[in-house]
Order: structure tokens, then C-alpha cells, then sequence
């Protein structure tokens, strides 16, 4: 009985698959497919309707439901395909009301009616609160997510997610705490601290604490956590206590995804980002300095609209004067609504060699960070797959099966370009 989910896109989107997980089992649901899409791209809404149509050849008799970020940006393309029956917003999706009225409701796919009868999806940006939600496990993977926080009050040009999200808001810090005490409770070592824009949080909180406050009580008041990990964060709103933690609490890891998008600050003004090349660089040199042993990774756009092959070698550089590791590279794709797909486009094809650039140099700086790591000792979190991952969050492969969620040290005794390779 349940829900059988497919997540695309962030890290958030796991935690909230959890959350419709369990409203599914309560509500007695069986044979209900749920795609959980994400906005980001073109390309990742193009990927959920594949798997829509996947699903549909493969389960004839299933209900399908669409919901996530991009079912509330374009809840009507997803209404029209005859493949859906349901599409649900991503505030109704974590209503437990939501999953009972499916449950009492008849599929609709095959009947042809009117779009409007599919849609449940309502205005994401009239929401202000939120209310924490409890997980007690996650399927399929070894260490844990909480929510801390969830929407987006900045507007940059070329991101349609504010759209999908609503407003920022945050979980008070008692909530997580408590979140966090269940989930070791359980039998979780690490977890991960997950949001649109977390480092955004406790703005709508009283006393507005801030990130690093978050951070530093968890670790107080969970001193059974073994690993606190950080999702993606913006640099420029880093606080002075996330950073003292970073430098004095050893548990929590020293691996920072930035948002950083390029590397070029005509660009970075284009696209209404709030930092500048020299705020990316001096941020890396700051925790460098504080963590030593501190591994980034960052998000880059390649073929933002009216990007040079100038301002292009900007960022291609940025990864070399930031010490990047792990990239998250994207060739620019213009979101309908957004005011970027409204400037002067760079060409597809441009976009997507500067990507392969990109690319190519994270690829050569990964195995730098490889190199290195050759001959040392780590301590690491298994996965399944026989994967496990370093403090670094670097990819090791072990050399006999091992269960997931087990804390071993291992000697690092090579690597294969991609992943480490246990002795």
C-alpha cells in the first residue's frame, strides 16, 4: 500500500517524497504513481514527462499524480497530458487531506475532462508559515534530510523556482532540533540540512536566529549526530556563526556547495545575483583559512544570455581561483516568465560547448582533489551500490560488499577518475 514516487531535482524534493509517503499509507493508497517534478531547466520538466508516459506504458491500471515545482509553475501542461490524473501543488502535496481526497476519488486520465477537473494547485505565493514536518526514515538512502526551510524571497532573472516555492519560510529551531534528535534516534549518522535558500534562514522567525545559530544547536543538543552536512548555499549570506562552526565543530562536514552561476560580474549583475567575482573568491579564501581541509563544489551557468566568450573564460576560471572540486554544471535554459528569457540568447549550441568546458575542467580538478586524497585515511559513510562517501562528500568505491549506513575507516588507496578506491 502507498506510493511509488519519483523525485527529480533537489535534495528538498527527497525529504518531501518521505512526507506524501507516509499521508499515502495512512490514507490506505495503492497503486499510485507520483512524479515529483523539478522547474530548474526545460530539460528537467522535458525528463518528468518522459517518465509520465514511462509510467503510464508500464502500469496501464495506476494513477498517476504529478506535483513539485514545476506541476505548480505549469500545472496545465501537465493537466493535459491524457496520462495524468491528478496534478497537486507542492503545499497541497504535504497536506494529508490531499492524499484522502485521491483516495475517494476516481482516475480521470481516460475520461477526456476538462483540464481544470485535474488541477489541485493553489497560490504558492499567499503562503506564509510553516508547519514542521516529522519523517522517520528514508527509503532507499543512508543518511538523512531535514527541511530547515523552504521558498525564496530574491528574484534572480533566470529562476523561475520563487514561482514553485513561495516565499521563504523557515521551521523554528526547536522543530529541527527535534527532527534532528528522531532521525539519530533511528539509527541515521549523518544528515543533511535541506531547503530552497537555506541560508536564508530564520528571516519570518521571531528573534530571527540565523543558519550558523541553527547549526551550532543541533550540534549541542544532538551530541550523538555523528555528521551534519550542508544542502547548496549562497555565499553572501553566510553568517559569522556559520562560520566560526565551520571552524570549530569537526561534525559539521567540511564540504560547502556555493551558488555561485559565473564567474563574470556583468553576468552576475544580469542575472540579479547579490555577490560579485572578488565576494565568490575572498568567501573561499575565508573558509579555506578556517577549515583548511574544506572541499567546495558550486553550480555554474554556461551561455547565460548575452555572456561573451570573455565573460565565459570568467567563469571557467572561477574554478581554478576558488579551488572548486565538485560542479554542478548547466547549459542556460531559458524558463517561460523569467526576465532572462527575454534578453538577447546566446545560441544553443555556444551554450552547450561552453558546458562541455566547464565540464572538462571540473572533471580535471576532481581528479586533482583524487590525487590528493590517494594514500589517505578516511572515514566514510556507506551507501548502497557498494558506494560509500568521504567527510569531503567524495565518492568511494569499497572493495567488498558492505551494508549501507555503516561508519568505516578506510584506507584511500587509489582512485579511477571518478571515485576513490578503497584498499
Amino acid at each position: 500500500m502507498g506510493l511509488d514516487i519519483t523525485s527529480f531535482g533537489c535534495r528538498l524534493n527527497i525529504f518531501e517524497a518521505e512526507i506524501m509517503r507516509k499521508h499515502g499509507e495512512t490514507a490506505g493508497l495503492d497503486d499510485v504513481k507520483v512524479v515529483n517534478t523539478c522547474a530548474v531547466t526545460a530539460e528537467a520538466v522535458r525528463q518528468a514527462k518522459q517518465s509520465i508516459r514511462r509510467l503510464r506504458r508500464d502500469f496501464p491500471d495506476a494513477r498517476i499524480v504529478v506535483t513539485g515545482c514545476a506541476a505548480q509553475t505549469e500545472p496545465h501542461t501537465f493537466a493535459a497530458m491524457a496520462e495524468v490524473d491528478r496534478v497537486i501543488g507542492n503545499e497541497e502535496k504535504l497536506s494529508a487531506d490531499a492524499w484522502l481526497r485521491l483516495r475517494d476519488a476516481p482516475p480521470l486520465s481516460a475520461f477526456g475532462i476538462e483540464q481544470s477537473e485535474k488541477i489541485s494547485v493553489n497560490d504558492i505565493m499567499a503562503v506564509t508559515d510553516m508547519a514542521p514536518q516529522f519523517v522517520e526514515a528514508f527509503d532507499g538512502h543512508a543518511r538523512a534530510f531535514v527541511q530547515v526551510q523552504n521558498g525564496c524571497d530574491h528574484r534572480c532573472t533566470f529562476c523561475i523556482i520563487p514561482y514553485g516555492r513561495g516565499p521563504s519560510r523557515s521551521v523554528p529551531m526547536g522543530a529541527v532540533v527535534d527532527q534532528v534528535q528522531r532521525l539519530v534516534g533511528n539509527g541515521y549518522r549523518e544528515v543533511v540540512l535541506t531547503g530552497v535558500d537555506v541560508t536564508s534562514y530564520g528571516e519570518n522567525l521571531p528573534g530571527a536566529p540565523r543558519l550558523g545559530r541553527l547549526v551550532r544547536a543541533i550540534l549541542k543538543h544532538v551530541p550523538e549526530l555523528e555528521r551534519l552536512r550542508l544542502s547548496s548555499i549562497d555565499s553572501v549570506e553566510a553568517d559569522d556563526d556559520l562560520l566560526i562552526a565551520l571552524a570549530e565543530e569537526p561534525r559539521l562536514m567540511p564540504h560547502l556547495h556555493l551558488s555561485l552561476q559565473a564567474g563574470d560580474d556583468l553576468v552576475l549583475k544580469r542575472m540579479k545575483r547579490r555577490h560579485t567575482r572578488a565576494d565568490a573568491i575572498g568567501f573561499c579564501e575565508t573558509v579555506r583559512r578556517l577549515r583548511p581541509d574544506v572541499v567546495f563544489g558550486a553550480d555554474l551557468i554556461a551561455g547565460f544570455p548575452t555572456e561573451t566568450e570573455a565573460m565565459f573564460a570568467r567563469s571557467l576560471a572561477l574554478i581554478d581561483d576558488c579551488g572548486l572540486t565538485y560542479l554542478h554544471v548547466f547549459p542556460f535554459s531559458p524558463r517561460t516568465g523569467t526576465p532572462a528569457a527575454r534578453m538577447p540568447q546566446v545560441s544553443g549550441p555556444n551554450a552547450k560547448e561552453r558546458a562541455k568546458r566547464l565540464r572538462m575542467a571540473g572533471e580535471a580538478a576532481l581528479r586533482r582533489h583524487l590525487d590528493a586524497e590517494a594514500g589517505q585515511r578516511r572515514r566514510v559513510l556507506t551507501e548502497a551500490g557498494n558506494i560509500a562517501r568521504t567527510e569531503h562528500f567524495t565518492p568511494v568505491r569499497l572493495s567488498t560488499p558492505t551494508a549501507p549506513g555503516l561508519m568505516l575507516d578506510l584506507m584511500m588507496a587509489g582512485h579511477d577518475g571518478r571515485h576513490l578506491l578503497a584498499a
